[in-house]
């Protein structure tokens, strides 16, 4: 009997000795906290706060999702052009990827219902802070002739877009073996009430604006 529970015994030890492991580094198990996400935390926060007059840390506003979309029209004669774009913006996200398809036909395009047409993602939390820092800083930078983004591809309710028209721009892309340069839209989904609130959060996360004389007027979004 005394040989059965010996065993058994030290199965509980372990069990409960990984347990404590486990919850002592929990921080290890989920990864490295993104750079940037620090940086909101200690920076982005206190300077809305003192923008805006904010009497809470809750209200101000934050980063929820980024949203990514691929369209590849030409699939429809080539659906080989797909199966690239998937891999390779699952190469840039790090993330599975969801096929887009179309919801109707339409001739003039050659176009049926209900065929893959593109491609998208959507990216949350950890992996959300993680792609736009290597987005501001490494794949803008190797945009040709790169002088900054727009300032006006905000949708009035806190939202911002940018086109991409290169995917060569990110470095996890081999440029040798790119049979067909696709564009993508971003979209970067914010908690902000309005443009304004969404600009100044994208700013200071480190967001490279073009420089203008008046931005975004905070009367217009009061209206």
């Amino acid at each position: 009997m005394s040989k059965e529970k010996a065993p058994k015994k030290e199965k509980v030890e372990k069990a409960a000795s990984d347990a404590k492991g486990k919850k002592e580094g929990g921080s290890q198990d989920k990864g490295v906290t993104p750079r940037l996400f620090v940086r909101y935390q200690k920076e982005t926060v206190p300077a809305l706060m003192k923008k805006f007059q904010f009497k809470s840390p809750m209200q101000v506003p934050r980063l929820e999702k980024i949203a990514i979309n691929v369209g590849v029209g030409q699939a429809t004669q080539d659906p080989k052009l797909l199966d690239n774009a998937v891999h390779e913006l699952e190469a840039i996200t790090g993330q599975k990827i969801a096929v887009t398809k179309s919801k109707k036909a339409i001739s003039n395009f050659k176009l049926r219902e209900n065929i893959p047409i593109g491609c998208r993602v959507t990216l949350r939390r950890a992996k959300m802070y993680e792609f736009l820092d290597r987005f501001i800083s490494v794949a803008l930078p190797r945009v040709r002739d790169f002088r900054g983004i727009s300032d006006k591809s905000f949708d009035g309710h806190g939202n911002y877009t940018v086109g991409i028209k290169e995917q060569i721009i990110f470095p996890e892309i081999d440029v040798d073996k790119v049979t067909r340069v696709n564009g993508m839209d971003i979209t970067f989904v914010t908690t902000a009430k309005n443009d304004v609130e969404a600009y100044e959060l994208l700013k200071e996360l480190g967001m490279p604006f073009i420089k203008r004389q008046e931005i975004v007027q905070p009367e217009a979004q009061n209206k």
